[in-house]
């Protein structure tokens, strides 16, 4: 049995794969110990997992820093340079008590303070990537929040874009400079860009995404593995569908569902409204998982009911369509169910995984964070219309669902331990 630490940062499509792994490495008989913010204690104590505290703490009742975070251009610096790297010292601490007698660590791309721990300690980690924008590609180029236009220049092939992003990377240069006064109180050397090449582990890499979705390239770092997606599929008590969400699905034909996933729900605006609007007078029925506003959605058109959240792969096999912000946990569901998507989205990766849904040809995407009823409808129409996007996305599906990024990552996870013993 090894003690394993999985260190996360974010929402819950940053925490549920995490969780994935800590309950497939506990079913081997390992001690995997889940390192984040204190809001997530419940999620991973529920499910019979260790936690251990690490800051920063994540405030879900302060509206207006969502909003910030969530900005389509300044959303990462204010993640990164508000939120994560000032308190990296307090979270180097957190996580140095929590790896105490660990075996192996795995790191979330935002944890900034694993690999300086791990390279102090000279513990065995790998890195963790959950959608391939994190790999900033000139291979494979990401479509970037703040200038998604940038994405019609992927033709120009790798030597352009290879020269766009380190404009990119310069740009950001300094926002890695405590984790960089971090490593040089601990007598570290300088080391590579902590927000760049310096989140991946000499160790090995997993990118827990399908190559379906992002296909492996030339320039990821060495030893990287595609594993899949990790899909947690699994609720605190096995809960399962609400009983009156239940009971609508059973009630006519699969509706479309709309979710804004776990953050960009918290700022949701006019979206479920005019989500409603969209679906009215068009023979559809709707879903729409509001979070804590749903409550307050009254008056709505026959056939649109609005619940607070629901298990997405309970759910989404079910429908006939999934209109959502582009959280990868959310594209990666519903890429799985094998059903057509619209993606809206709001910041951060979300761009370029609906540009990735898209050129798949398993969805559209629309610009506007906040889109009218009327250009929900007509994107609608043409999703629900199209037998060639229906096809593609049930490939797609069915594709995914022979998958398993669970066990070819713990698989991983226990060469790596393995390889450790030969070594010691």
């Amino acid at each position: 049995m090894a003690r394993i630490i999985l260190a996360t940062f974010g929402s819950y499509g940053d925490l549920n794969p995490f969780l994935a792994l800590g309950l497939e490495l506990k079913r081997r008989g390992h001690d995997p110990v889940v390192a984040t913010s204190e809001v997530y204690r419940r999620d991973v104590e529920g499910r019979g997992l260790g936690f251990a505290p690490v800051r920063p703490d994540l405030d879900r009742g302060d509206l207006a820093l969502f909003a910030r975070a969530l900005d389509r251009v300044k959303g990462p610096e204010v993640i990164i340079r508000e939120i994560l790297t000032p308190r990296v010292r307090e979270s180097y601490s957190d996580l140095e008590r929590a790896a105490a007698g660990a075996d192996l660590l795995l790191s979330h791309s935002l944890t900034y303070a694993a690999p300086v721990l791990a390279e102090k300690r000279n513990m065995i980690w790998l890195s963790v990537v959950l959608q391939p924008l994190m790999f900033l590609s000139a291979e494979d180029p990401p479509v970037l929040a703040p200038a998604p236009w940038l994405g019609a220049l992927r033709p120009l092939g790798p030597a352009f874009n290879r020269a766009l992003l380190l404009l990119v990377k310069l740009a950001a240069s300094r926002w890695g400079d405590p984790v960089r006064a971090l490593r040089a109180e601990l007598g570290l050397p300088r080391g590579a860009d902590p927000l760049f090449d310096g989140q991946y582990s000499p160790y090995g890499t997993l990118a827990l995404f399908s190559p379906l979705y992002g296909p492996p390239q030339l320039d990821w770092p060495e030893n990287t593995l595609a594993c899949g997606f990790p899909f947690l599929d699994s609720d605190i008590g096995g809960k399962g569908l609400d009983p009156g969400l239940e009971a609508f699905l059973g009630a006519g034909t699969p509706p479309v569902v709309f979710t804004l996933g776990s953050a960009a729900v918290m700022i949701a605006g006019d979206f479920f409204r005019n989500a409603a609007a969209a679906v009215k007078g068009h023979g559809v029925r709707a879903i729409l998982l509001a979070g804590p506003a749903a409550k307050e959605l009254t008056d709505l058109p026959n056939g649109v009911e609005a619940f607070e959240s629901a298990p997405y792969h309970d759910l989404f096999p079910r429908c006939a369509a999934v209109v959502h912000s582009g959280g990868i946990g959310t594209t990666a569901q519903a890429l799985r169910a094998g059903v057509p998507q619209m993606i809206v989205p709001f910041a951060h990766d979300q761009f370029d995984n609906a540009a990735r849904v898209a050129r798949m040809g398993a969805g559209e995407a629309l610009e506007s964070r906040n889109p009218t009823g009327r250009e929900l409808a007509a994107t609608l129409s043409r999703l629900l219309d199209d037998d060639e996007i229906k096809d593609q996305a049930a490939r797609i599906g069915a594709a995914i669902r022979t998958e398993n990024g669970v066990l070819l990552a713990c698989d991983a996870i226990e060469a790596a331990l393995r390889a450790s013993l030969k070594t010691s």
